[in-house]
């Protein structure tokens, strides 16, 4: 399909179309109003992310346990997004730059390329596009991310502009995530720690208990990937320490 002809024949019918990329090299469009979370499946990202030396911005890939591959991302506001999305339980799936959205909004031409679709374990659907604060006081920058949005909701979905969360809750996501691949601790020992930790007990009695005579660092780990998987539950407006409370969410 020549992806510049069939642009222009849709965008004559006024409705919202996107461009959405595969990794077999096809490029579909799909009409906004009847776009299914199916049409994703075994897309690839709109543009080529590269990371080269000197780049003012921090592209790169980031390997999603959600998605089990990597997952690309342009900015490290983006990248910190990117981890939160793979933190949270309630994320089935992460798609980066998911397609290129082509619409006529105020009688001219406008295109598009959000920079995540999130799909919840429930099916809904959160488009977002992650923008510095001080940059949304811009009027163009505004304009630019208000009208996606609005096509965004009247499909159904959910519209996010991100520009950050408290440094303290992602320094500790951040943290969390040196846990986060299978493997990087022994699945027999998140499983033990998994059945020996006590709801409502401090990290630093569970690791102390949990040890039961080694030394306390080694209980250590086991309990940080259950904090990552959700498994188990801690305030994370606070820095992580011996004394954050665990919650047993399972």
């Amino acid at each position: 399909m020549s992806g510049r002809s069939g642009e222009k024949r849709r965008l004559g019918g006024g409705e919202p179309i996107a461009w959405v990329r595969y990794e077999d090299g096809g490029v579909l469009a799909h009409d906004v109003a009847r776009l299914r979370l199916q049409d994703f499946h075994q897309s690839e990202p709109w543009r080529k992310v590269r990371s080269r030396h000197g780049d003012k911005h921090f592209s790169g890939a980031y390997a999603s346990t959600t998605m089990g591959k990597l997952v690309v991302h342009e900015s490290r506001l983006e990248l910190a997004r990117l981890l939160l999305a793979d933190f949270d339980p309630l994320v089935h799936h992460i798609y980066a730059q998911p397609f290129r959205l082509v619409a006529r909004v105020g009688g001219r031409p406008r295109h598009h390329v959000p920079d995540y679709l999130l799909v919840s374990t429930t099916g809904a659907a959160r488009l977002v596009n992650v923008k510095p604060a001080e940059r949304l006081t811009d009027p163009k920058i505004a304009e630019a991310l208000a009208w996606p949005g609005e096509i965004a909701e009247r499909r159904g979905w959910e519209y996010e502009i991100w520009s950050g969360v408290d440094v303290v809750v992602l320094e500790n996501v951040r943290f969390l995530a040196g846990y986060r691949r299978p493997g990087v601790v022994p699945q027999e020992d998140v499983d033990r720690a998994w059945v020996g930790v006590r709801d409502g007990e401090r990290l630093a009695e569970a690791e102390l208990r949990l040890a039961a005579g080694r030394p306390r660092y080694e209980a250590r780990p086991p309990l940080l990937a259950l904090l990552w998987s959700g498994k188990l539950t801690t305030d994370l407006t606070r820095p992580l320490s011996g004394e954050s409370v665990l919650r047993r969410s399972m």
